[in-house]
C-alpha cells in the first residue's frame, strides 16, 4: 500500500487495488488505524482526537488530489505524493 503522505507522525496510504471500493485512504498513528471515505469524509476506526483532527483538516485540503488518485489506482497507474499538512 504505497505512501501518499506523511505528517505529524501519521502517514497516509492507498491501495493501488481496483477492487477496494468506494474511494477512501488509509491513516495510521502509532498502534491506530482508520479509513477515511474520499468523498464523503465518513471514517472508520479509532484514532486519538488530536490526530483524527490533523488527518480530517488534511483532508478537507486535499480531497480533490485524493480522488485523482484513487483514480489512478483504479487505472493501475503510479499515484502521486500529495503534500503533508503544515
Amino acid at each position: 500500500m504505497p505512501e501518499i503522505s506523511r505528517f505529524l507522525g501519521i502517514i497516509i496510504r492507498m491501495y493501488i487495488r481496483g477492487e477496494h471500493v468506494p474511494p477512501h485512504f488509509h491513516a495510521e498513528y502509532g498502534e491506530y488505524e482508520i479509513t477515511v471515505d474520499i468523498e464523503t469524509g465518513v471514517v472508520n476506526g479509532r484514532f486519538p482526537r488530536r490526530a483524527l483532527s490533523a488527518v480530517l483538516d488534511w483532508y478537507v485540503l486535499h480531497q480533490q488530489e485524493l480522488m485523482a488518485n484513487w483514480e489512478a489506482a483504479m487505472n493501475r497507474k503510479p499515484l502521486l505524493k500529495i503534500k503533508p499538512l503544515e
